[in-house]
């Protein structure tokens, strides 16, 4: 009889490759939402899907902070960031229920200036 004075790690590698290979699959498709943004409920929600172009996000907060692709801008800073977009990029807006109507009307309309016509407000359905 043979006597074994090691182990072979080569299937335990390769076992561990494709558990590596299924954690990292799933978890880019985990959507992690930092800003806590409070959406406002809809009787007519429908399923939101995205375009074949990756939309840009606008946020505002229940502080009036705005938001671009989760990152703080001020509005002059967005509507500079605008004026480079194509006219047929997908936008994503989401307002916060207790933020300033007037903060949501003045980002409207700033995309609207720009003749930006691919905007989704996002919202949730009401139970």
């Amino acid at each position: 009889m043979k006597r074994f004075d090691t182990i072979n790690v080569i299937p335990l590698i390769d076992v561990m490759l494709v558990l590596l290979a299924i954690v990292l699959t799933t978890a880019s498709f985990i959507v992690k939402d930092n800003l806590k943004i409070d959406l406002p409920q809809t009787q007519s929600t429908q399923a939101y899907m995205p375009e074949e172009k990756p939309p840009i996000s606008f946020h505002i907060d229940a502080n009036n902070q705005l938001y671009l692709n989760e990152q703080p801008r001020s509005l002059a800073d967005i509507s500079d960031f605008l004026v480079s977009l194509d006219k047929q990029q997908p936008l994503i807006l989401q307002v916060d229920k207790q933020a300033n109507f007037g903060d949501f009307v003045a980002l409207v309309d700033a995309i609207k200036q720009q003749q930006l016509t691919q905007l989704t407000i996002l919202t949730k359905a009401a139970p």
